[in-house]
């Protein structure tokens, strides 16, 4: 959020001294909810005393790690106007969820696809809402620095406290996973488009595909030949040389082992706010994908016939059984539950928060439902099936295609620069806990992101589906930041103002049971 500070011509003596008040209070709101996230010797996301953005240059931070600048923004009161409010929600809702809606809209049905991805983003949307409202049903003087732990701590104690603690981490592991394995993906095919540019080599992979500029692929057809190097034709170059390549560049047994030697040093670091500035890439990745998806549709067309619930060997039923593998990673989708009232604590009107929040939510499902539907519509059927679209949509895009080629250059080395900083936030919240220091010792720091980066490897290695590691992670802290927790502390706080009604609990109770039932169906389908 801003530090920002802007001269203004002093009308009277007393409105200048109100101004500087409400000035260094909202400041000193800002410095003691970030000073709360580090160490007291880790200054990473504390603004010095010294420093402060010249007046065209807003920074703003949110909670899991996005940055980027806005100009003009604040009202000087250090505020946010409606505008930056929603767009900073939708750029930390935007992640890598949008390249697994294609496959998730395929594995739940056209038809059916839609209607979840609207009631999902509605579901959501509400449980938000509960979210934002729970701390302003505190009876206490001053919550204005609490967060949704700290709700939970107030309502379920040290319970409440720790499983917040335990989903919080679930989400943070569970995205720096998936980062990892999509790194390895981009980086392997980076460095095979590279490898036969520069060699002039020529390569088809022997997979289903179709013909043409616009080459679309299927690599789910070919899993005994998996579309790397190896199984390849080429026309020109040295086999030796081609050989010794694809041993030494290999998508799951070498490239994601290269990654270790940039990113181990990296989350080692006390303070990772270097890596802040280039988060804005998020924002540029996120607009290029929507840019892409309407190129390519625009020259491979519309391929969509119903058949509503027979399969046939080009389209796919419009209802399925496996819809819950979809909603599973629309609930990472639309998750910001445990970061949301900061990011509107600031809004300069808080009248329009319940506005603001709905209409980010509405762009966050419009760009979520525009990506998934574009590409499933026009996914070429026949002569592929919709069954070929990939988890991540990328992936039906050779590796030697330009425009493909340019959004995983983009997408690297974005979440190369953000792994990191969940890094730190891992290591912030669980070390302090355990240890009251963010920092205690290289020594432990080490361990924990060993611990993280092995998890991460041995994914990419022997499960690289980030459509799976999604839904589960996101059923899985969903379960409590979306569906549980702001339901009961709903119900809780009714009760005991004495306005508890059957309709309510019948209702909110029905929310808990439709996220038990969302992560149970993960691991049945």
């Amino acid at each position: 959020r801003p530090f920002h500070v802007e001269p203004t011509n002093i009308v009277s003596e007393n409105d200048d001294m109100q101004r500087v008040t409400d000035e260094a209070s909202a400041m000193n709101k800002r410095i003691h909810y970030y000073s709360r996230l580090t160490s007291p010797a880790d200054r990473a996301l504390i603004a010095p005393d010294h420093v402060l953005p010249a007046p065209d240059e807003i920074y703003v931070y949110s909670p899991l790690g996005t940055a980027f600048k806005v100009d003009s923004c604040t009202d000087g009161y250090g505020k946010n106007s409606s505008l930056v409010t929603i767009f900073m929600i939708w750029n930390t809702m935007m992640g890598t969820s949008i390249l697994s809606i294609p496959w998730g809209i395929k594995q739940a049905g056209f038809t059916s696809g839609i209607i979840l991805i609207l009631l999902m983003g509605i579901l959501t949307l509400y449980c938000c809402y509960r979210v934002v409202k729970s701390r302003q049903m505190i009876p206490l003087t001053d919550t204005s620095n609490w967060e949704f732990p700290d709700v939970c701590k107030y309502y379920f104690g040290s319970f409440g406290q720790w499983s917040s603690l335990l989903f919080s981490m679930v989400s943070l592991v569970g995205a720096m996973v998936v980062y990892w394995v999509l790194m390895s993906n981009f980086l392997f095919n980076t460095g095979k488009f590279i490898y036969n540019f520069v060699h002039d080599i020529n390569v088809t992979d022997i997979v289903p595909g179709t013909n043409g500029s616009n080459k679309v692929i299927c690599p789910s057809a070919a899993s005994d030949h998996p579309p790397q190097n190896r199984s390849v034709m080429f026309s020109s170059g040295n086999r030796t040389g081609f050989e010794l390549f694809e041993e030494w560049w290999d998508k799951s047994r070498t490239v994601p082992f290269y990654l270790i030697a940039v990113l181990l040093p990296l989350l080692n670091l006390k303070s990772p706010s270097f890596f802040a500035k280039f988060n804005v890439l998020g924002t540029v990745s996120v607009v290029y994908l929507v840019f892409l998806v309407t190129v390519k549709a625009a020259h491979l067309g519309i391929h969509l016939e119903f058949s509503w619930f027979t399969e046939n060997e080009f389209f796919v039923p419009e209802f399925r059984i496996l819809f819950p593998q979809l909603t599973g990673v629309l609930t990472l989708a639309f998750f910001i539950h445990n970061c949301v009232i900061t990011l509107l604590q600031n809004n300069k009107n808080q009248d329009n928060n319940v506005r603001d929040l709905s209409i980010a939510y509405f762009l966050v499902g419009l760009t979520y439902l525009y990506v998934g539907v574009i590409i499933f519509a026009s996914f070429p059927s026949p002569p592929l099936s919709k069954e070929c679209i990939e988890q991540n949509f990328l992936d039906n895009f050779p590796s030697d295609d330009i425009m493909s080629f340019v959004a995983r250059i983009f997408l690297l080395f974005q979440m190369m620069t953000v792994y990191p900083l969940l890094g730190y936030l891992a290591r912030v919240q669980l070390l302090r806990q355990f240890f009251g220091n963010a920092y205690p010792s290289l020594f432990h720091v080490l361990i924990l992101n060993l611990a993280i980066v092995g998890a991460g490897v041995a994914m990419a290695r022997f499960y690289p589906n980030i459509g799976g590691i999604i839904r589960y992670s996101g059923a899985t802290c969903g379960l409590a930041f979306v569906f549980v927790y702001p339901s009961l502390i709903y119900m809780i706080s009714l009760h005991r103002a004495g306005q508890l009604t059957w309709p309510a609990l019948i209702i909110h109770i029905f929310i808990i049971l439709l996220g038990l039932a969302n992560l149970i169906a993960q691991f049945l389908l």
